[in-house]
């Protein structure tokens, strides 16, 4: 193992272990630190509006953890998902007309707007979520109803959890995938013992936004995916150590 890059992956499971398994056949030495935990939550199909139009999906875990009766309640409509992964989420949910929406939730609310449901809109998300999208619709007059189909709870570790999992060594590079987990990871290396594992990593973040976190950090070696997409963010990741 001695000369592979150390690549700490953040997202939660059961992507970290498919993110890990992707690195380790690219020869990196994959470090899963998982910062939050996805929990579903129940959701009663009878509640939704009858006059829904459309469903938009901003989140692969939100198509994942909807359950089955409100999948089949909402699948024959069209499906505006934001990006290539969230899209194949949906059509192997069920959902019959899939329309990719550009990367990021901007371009989907655009895509949206570009191509009128004629009415609502049902947004399959999470319980925490950014309001932007939802800001967006609501202000050029096109309703929209959550559906919260599951929660994103915060994981914790000590100093000896991180410390050991490092095994003494320095981290190359580190996975960020939302702001919320970029919180955690200053929260994290500013705790005494830590921050030297930190000092020379890469934060390889998935969106412009997610690096806005560490604006307040500076120094902090940041690179930012080129499209808010797993192998676009994988790519960021040179052959060997970070230079």
């Amino acid at each position: 193992m001695a000369g592979k890059a150390r690549v700490l992956v953040t997202r939660p499971e059961p992507g970290a272990s498919e993110t890990a398994r992707r690195l380790e056949a690219a020869d990196f030495l994959a470090l899963k630190l998982p910062l939050q935990e996805i929990r579903p939550l129940e959701f009663d199909a009878g509640t939704i509006p009858a006059d829904i139009a459309a469903v938009a999906v901003t989140s692969a875990n939100a198509v994942r953890h909807a359950p089955g009766d409100v999948v089949d309640r909402l699948k024959h409509l069209p499906c505006f998902a934001v990006a290539a992964a969230t899209a194949k989420a949906a059509r192997e949910a069920g959902f019959k007309h899939v329309i990719e929406g550009g990367g990021d939730a901007e371009a989907l609310a655009k895509t949206i707007l570009g191509r009128p449901p004629g009415g609502p809109v049902a947004y399959l998300c999470g319980r925490v979520r950014r309001p932007a999208f939802e800001q967006r619709l609501a202000g050029e007059g096109i309703a929209i109803h959550a559906l919260e189909t599951y929660d994103t709870i915060g994981v914790g570790y000590t100093v000896k959890e991180v410390q050991h999992l490092a095994a003494g060594h320095p981290i190359d590079y580190v996975l960020v995938y939302s702001a919320n987990a970029a919180e955690a990871l200053i929260a994290m290396a500013l705790q005494t013992g830590l921050e030297e594992l930190f000092e020379n990593a890469v934060f390889a973040c998935i969106s412009g936004r997610v690096a806005e976190s560490f604006r307040e950090r500076p120094g902090t070696r940041i690179r930012i995916a080129s499209e808010p997409d797993e192998r676009m963010l994988l790519s960021l990741l040179g052959p060997g150590p970070a230079p």
